[in-house]
C-alpha cells in the first residue's frame, strides 16, 4: 500500500511540475496567484486520473439483450441475487469455445449457488445466439455490440472484450475481478471462487 501511494504521488507530481513550469513561463504564476493556480491544477489532474474498477466498487449498470432473447439489467438483481459476468473476446474462437463449453457442461455445479451468471462479448446478438446454440449453453450470452458496457467495465480493447470475469455480490458491489481466466477450467474456477466468496447455496 505504501509503495502504491508513493508511485501515485510520483506519477501525479510530474504533470503538476510541468503545468506549473508552463504557467511560470507565461508569466501567469505570481505570489498572489500561486495558491489558486496550484489548487486548480491539482483539481484538473485529479479529475484526469481516474481510478480503475476495484473490489468494493459498485459494479457498472448494464442493460443488455441475451442469447435467449431476454433483456437483463444488473439493477434487477440487486438485493436479490449475486451475479457473475464473464467477458469473452469473440464467439466461435478457440479459447471462447472451450470456456463456453466448460460452463455449459458444468451448469449444475454453478447453479448450486444462488447466482445468475452470464458470458458477455461485443459480438452482435445474432452471432451470440448461434454460438449459444452450438455450445448448448444453458445460460445467457449477452451482446454489447457498441462496446459501451465493456468500456464501463474497463475490458474494451480494439473492439474486443478482454477475458475478465466479474463477481458481483447481492448489494451490487464487485467482490472479485478474475483477470487470469483459464478457458479449460473456467467452470471449476468459477465454482471455487463462489465458494471462497461464500455465496449462498440454493435451498434444495
Amino acid at each position: 500500500m505504501v509503495n502504491e501511494s508513493v508511485n501515485k504521488s510520483a506519477s501525479m507530481s510530474k504533470p503538476m511540475s510541468k503545468a506549473l513550469a508552463l504557467l511560470r513561463s507565461l508569466g501567469l504564476l505570481s505570489f498572489r496567484l500561486v495558491v489558486p493556480t496550484v489548487f486548480a491544477t491539482t483539481l484538473l489532474i485529479t479529475q484526469a486520473v481516474r481510478a480503475e474498477l476495484a473490489v468494493g466498487d459498485l459494479a457498472p449498470e448494464f442493460n443488455l439483450r441475451g442469447s435467449d432473447g431476454k433483456e437483463y439489467r444488473l439493477s434487477d438483481f440487486r438485493g436479490k441475487q449475486a451475479v457473475v459476468l464473464a467477458w469473452f473476446p469473440r464467439a466461435f474462437t478457440s479459447g471462447c469455445t472451450v470456456e463456453c463449453k466448460s460452463l455449459a457442461e458444468n451448469g449444475d455445479r454453478i447453479r448450486a449457488f444462488d447466482v445468475t451468471y452470464f458470458m458477455a462479448s461485443t459480438d452482435p446478438l445474432e452471432k451470440n445466439q448461434e454460438f449459444a446454440t452450438e455450445m448448448n449453453a444453458d445460460f445467457p450470452l449477452l451482446s454489447d455490440e457498441d462496446g459501451a458496457v465493456a468500456k464501463a467495465y474497463e475490458v474494451y480493447r480494439r473492439g474486443f472484450a478482454q477475458r475478465h470475469t466479474f463477481y458481483i455480490d447481492v448489494t451490487g458491489k464487485i467482490s472479485l475481478i478474475d483477470k487470469a481466466v483459464k478457458p479449460s477450467s473456467s467452470a471449476a474456477d468459477m465454482v471455487g471462487n463462489l465458494e471462497r466468496l461464500e455465496v449462498a447455496k440454493r435451498s434444495s
